[in-house]
């Protein structure tokens, strides 16, 4: 699939104030199964110095720091992203499918960071533990049954439901409400894959569902890491293994470092602001998936689904999309220092409240 995708979002400040240093998760990530084409970010008023670096997670993302006053503040991110199918998972793990628990010693170093617990010593919610062994017990002990189970469990016990701001939820408390954002889902995934092994973070970015909606928005689903097939996306709030409709923007075992932007600014006491925000979407290509000596071409399907992606986007500043789909087989298929109001799509990654 081709898309142009545009992004921006405004600030008006009821006085001129002083803004601060400035970071941006907006560039589409540009290797693997997802290639970017073209990426411009226009930053208003322009920064005195805007420059590129690689985070820890290997994502590109832009720091900017800025001189002078301004009562407004917008920013325009517009990029060019080709994505494509990812190989049918079962083909890949045909004769190597990771057996669980995973042994912690048999990873790469690189990749225990992705196996912390969500609490202050590192432990896991006893939640996602007792969650993680149930799915456990109906796998077979195999890695792509635990996850379609993991999944199917997740959507039996949470409502996937609108949550405007707020930082994502601890398992615990997802499984205790029982109701939760995408971003909470997400979260209960990747605490659940840890405690059997299997490293997991955080992915913020945009699904193009379809049909189409009356408008975009910002996404958040997890990144499991499979030996023999590397890091591979999983929607607990949709249908499960990704398909080519994600683009990932940025990926973190911390959800607020995915923010799409996140910054401070200064200003008169008593100074106020109002944002406004757009997603949009343009599908210049569908994807073709050629079945090796058959010959065949199938437009927008999974080689890992055995039907279409579901309309599991949250809106998170006006509507959301409710998601009450199942998964699918994955054989198949203003004070000084105050930091700076973000548009409610990206306010919740950054884990300020609204």
């Amino acid at each position: 699939m081709r898309a142009r995708i545009t992004h921006t979002f405004e600030y008006l400040y009821s006085a001129p104030v002083l803004l601060g240093p400035h970071r941006f998760c907006l560039k589409p990530r540009g290797h693997g199964f997802q290639k970017l084409i073209d990426f411009q970010l226009q930053i208003s008023p322009i920064p005195n110095y805007l420059y590129p670096l690689v985070a820890a997670s290997g994502d590109e993302i832009m720091r900017a720091r800025f001189l002078g006053s301004s009562d407004r503040f917008q920013v325009i991110s517009t990029s060019l992203v080709e994505s494509e199918l990812a190989p049918p998972l079962q083909s890949c793990l045909e004769e190597s499918e990771p057996q669980l628990p995973y042994p912690v010693g048999r990873l790469n170093g690189d990749l225990v960071g992705a196996l912390e617990g969500w609490l202050p010593n590192g432990q896991h919610d006893p939640a996602a533990v007792d969650m993680a062994q149930e799915a456990l017990m109906g796998s077979d002990q195999r890695a792509l049954m635990f996850l379609q189970q993991l999944v199917e469990i997740i959507q039996d016990r949470v409502k996937y439901t609108q949550r405007h701001g707020g930082p994502a939820w601890p398992a615990g408390r997802t499984l205790k409400e029982r109701v939760g954002s995408c971003r909470d889902l997400a979260m209960l995934m990747v605490e659940a894959c840890r405690c059997v092994g299997l490293p997991a973070r955080f992915v913020s970015g945009y699904h193009l569902v379809e049909p189409r909606p009356s408008h975009y928005d910002l996404h958040a689903w997890t990144e499991v890491y499979l030996p023999g097939a590397g890091w591979r996306g999983f929607d607990p709030s949709g249908k499960g293994s990704i398909d080519d409709r994600y683009i990932t923007l940025a990926t973190s075992s911390k959800p607020e470092l995915t923010a799409a932007v996140s910054g401070s600014f200064s200003g008169p006491p008593g100074v106020t602001s109002s944002f406004s925000w757009s997603i949009e979407a343009e599908i210049l290509q569908q994807s073709t998936l050629v079945i090796p000596g058959g010959g065949q071409e199938l437009s927008n399907i999974q080689a890992s689904f055995s039907s279409q992606s579901s309309s599991s986007s949250e809106a998170s500043s006006s509507s959301e999309a409710s998601s009450s789909s199942k998964a699918l087989p994955i054989s198949q298929a203003s004070s000084s220092g105050q930091a700076s109001p973000l548009p409610s799509e990206v306010a919740w990654l950054a884990g300020n409240s609204m």
